[in-house]
């Protein structure tokens, strides 16, 4: 195999001296999403300001045992524009994570382990954040890593509540081998909807006490909150992947809130976007805040109004809401999803990715045109998809034409819903307080009886079965098994389900017609049989030599 970007032999770069040559001292990161971080979501965005990409979280006992996944989801996402780039995997196996990287590696700048992975699926696969009390286990992993792979190796850590339990965590891994550490400044229990506040201060200790780059990821909630981040902190670069981040750099300059801008060059080796560029153009529209550089007030928890306590609401998606993130801008939803599109069709994708990101760059959209969701759900091409998009687009300009002068963003939004701005996930109170106490669904649906609506997997089911009725009223009653309470047999002798009458019908040698168990008829069967036989004479063994023998073996080798 010819690769298309064969590494030259050279001695292996570490530390800051990787970051600064290979990585390009790169500060604004494009994070591991799974099924989300795909090449065409990475090229958007690194033509959206993105210095440096990881690819989606990938399987490392699969990726080794699986030619179809290596070429899936590393070996034909390979282009020029895509570098640097991480490859990250999941693993709690020395020698699996080494074998995985080692086919991986001519792909890519460095290797990844994911040791930050909070969700339920990590846990029963032990890997991930479940693996941070396992130092030994983690320490061969890194050590063997460094000592077979011609890249880096890297690491994404979530903190322990302790800073100096984060700090000696740290330590550990730089002494292992790693070479750069992205910290996520939650703890493995802060996730969903209770994510709560990321720590800063976790972070700036760890920068302090290793001597190799380390990545900032956790309450980046703007662009000016990038540059926060590094000066609070002192990290080399900021990892944007679920975090808010509705774009601050197109208001005017802030005075009493840090005085001016930054400039983007002042903290490390960073390029002034290109407004120029072709596909920056804006549409001639009339103009809105995001355009005009009107930046509205917020209601306190946006990004910029201060610091954010527990009870904030949880991180939104800012890179998957707004590609534009780390450029500072907030462009129209449809100037990105049209971009992405078109880059989709020359790098294709599964269908389930492209789906999903129109779903959360519309996200806002689709609350006021829900008509519409049910659609963007339901296609099945990508001109499908784009069909979709092109008329929110449309639907969008059409609520331009009739905005009133001074009419401002409804739902308690900083732009109005065509602008790329981030959605906060609100915590359990805040959810509960904007249901109005109000019960699930399927609560409704036990008292109600039924609904006039059907939910799709219930509609893929009547489609099935054309018959099938979901109203509980209609439903067949059935007996329940005296020992578990399943469904009885309705002629079991026993009164019991088919796996209860089984065990019963075993242990007393009985029948039971109605589930077909004739334990006691097979067995007078086998003793009527084995009476009827002749009495059986168990032949003599003859010796060796002997006619019927065995023949002797001589010198032991058998003639």
């Amino acid at each position: 195999m010819v690769l298309p970007f064969s590494v030259e032999a050279m001695p292996k770069l570490e530390g800051f001296e990787f970051w600064s040559r290979t990585l390009g001292g790169a500060r604004h990161v494009v994070a591991p999403m799974v099924d989300q971080s795909e090449l065409a979501w990475r090229l958007l965005s690194r033509r959206h300001g993105a210095q440096l990409c990881y690819t989606p979280m990938l399987h490392a006992q699969v990726f080794v045992r699986d030619a179809n996944y290596r070429k899936e989801n590393l070996y034909c996402d390979v282009c020029p524009e895509d570098r640097p780039l991480i490859v990250q995997f999941c693993a709690n196996d020395p020698e699996v994570f080494v074998q995985a990287a080692l086919l991986a590696q001519d792909y890519c700048d460095a290797i990844d382990l994911n040791l930050g992975c909070p969700q339920m699926i990590a846990k029963r696969g032990h890997y991930g954040a479940f693996l941070q009390e396992e130092w030994d286990l983690l320490q061969r992993m890194i050590l063997l890593a460094h000592e077979k792979l011609s890249v880096p190796v890297t690491c994404k850590i979530r903190v322990f509540p302790e800073i100096d339990k984060t700090v000696r965590y740290a330590q550990m891994l730089e002494k292992a081998g790693c070479q750069l550490l992205t910290v996520h400044g939650r703890t493995k229990e802060q996730k969903g909807p209770l994510s709560g506040t990321a720590s800063w201060e976790h972070i700036k200790a760890v920068r302090k006490a290793v001597a190799i780059p380390v990545f900032a990821n956790g309450n980046i909630q703007c662009l000016r909150d990038v540059e926060r981040c590094i000066q609070d902190t002192g990290v080399q670069g900021v990892m944007s992947a679920g975090e808010a981040v509705p774009s601050p750099a197109t208001r005017p300059p802030l005075s009493g809130a840090g005085g001016v801008r930054p400039h983007r060059g002042t903290t490390g080796p960073a390029e002034e976007p290109q407004a120029s560029r072709s596909h920056h153009r804006r549409p001639h529209l009339p103009d809105w805040p995001a355009l005009s550089g009107q930046w509205p007030a917020l209601p306190w928890g946006w990004p910029g109004t201060g610091a954010l306590s527990l009870a904030s609401p949880s991180p939104a998606e800012g890179n998957l809401h707004n590609p534009a993130l780390f450029e500072g801008r907030s462009p129209a939803v449809w100037e990105l999803a049209e971009e992405y599109l078109d880059i989709v069709r020359q790098h294709p994708c599964p269908l389930s990715y492209v789906r999903a990101h129109l779903f959360k760059l519309w996200h806002h959209t689709l609350q006021v045109h829900q008509q519409l969701r049910e659609e963007l759900a339901k296609v099945k091409t990508l001109e499908g998809i784009a069909a979709v998009s092109q008329e929110l687009k449309l639907r969008c300009q059409e609520d331009i034409s009739r905005q009133k002068e001074g009419e401002k963003p409804s739902g308690g939004l900083p732009f109005f819903h065509w602008i790329c701005q981030p959605y906060f996930r609100p915590g359990p109170k805040e959810e509960s307080k904007e249901n109005g106490g109000a019960r699930s669904k399927r609560a409704l649906e036990e008292e109600e009886g039924t609904t006039d609506v059907l939910s799709k997997n219930k509609q893929k089911k009547k489609l099935r079965n054309p018959h099938k009725t979901f109203d509980p009223l209609l439903k067949p009653k059935y007996a329940k098994c005296d020992q578990c309470g399943n469904p009885k047999g309705n002629r079991c002798v026993f009164n019991l389900c088919r796996g209860c009458c089984k065990k019963r019908a075993f242990k007393e040698t009985a029948d039971c017609p109605g589930h077909g168990l004739l334990f006691k008829t097979k067995l007078e069967r086998s003793l009527a049989w084995k009476g009827a036989q002749p009495q059986l004479q168990e032949p003599q063994q003859a010796g060796p030599g002997e006619p019927g023998g065995f023949p002797e073996v001589v010198g032991g080798a058998l003639a």
